[in-house]
């Protein structure tokens, strides 16, 4: 079992920047993918980016440029450094956890494990 929490959320103006942290207890996350995804409200929740054990990485193309995915296994924890910050970005985001390293790693239903989330709030 592996438990998540993500901190680092806020209230930040348009342009500015967040670095959001996920970090796990229970298990060591080397040998899993993470994931960040993000739900606004009265929207599905929509893939944002992904890591993989062996540090590639992918990313939704509209954050593509302005957000990046780190992983520091040593301390067993996934960041997620957003910069360019748009209203639209406005979001719970939830960090995630997964086996495989396939090519669905947009669909959460591919995730087991999840975080509480953190709240992200970009004004205008």
């Amino acid at each position: 079992q592996v438990q998540l929490v993500e901190s680092g959320g806020g209230l930040v103006q348009a342009g500015g920047s967040l670095r959001l942290s996920c970090t796990a207890s229970g298990r060591t996350l080397s040998f899993y993918n993470m994931g960040w995804f993000r739900q606004a409200p009265g929207k599905e929740r929509e893939f944002v980016t992904t890591i993989n054990w062996n540090g590639n990485s992918y990313y939704a193309d509209s954050v593509k440029g302005r957000f990046t995915i780190s992983r520091d296994n040593a301390k067993n924890t996934v960041y997620l450094e957003m910069t360019s910050l748009k209203p639209e970005d406005t979001a719970v985001y939830y960090c995630a956890a997964r086996y495989s390293s396939g090519s669905n790693y947009a669909d959460p239903l591919g995730y087991a494990y999840w975080g509480q989330g953190t709240q992200v709030t970009v004004s205008s």
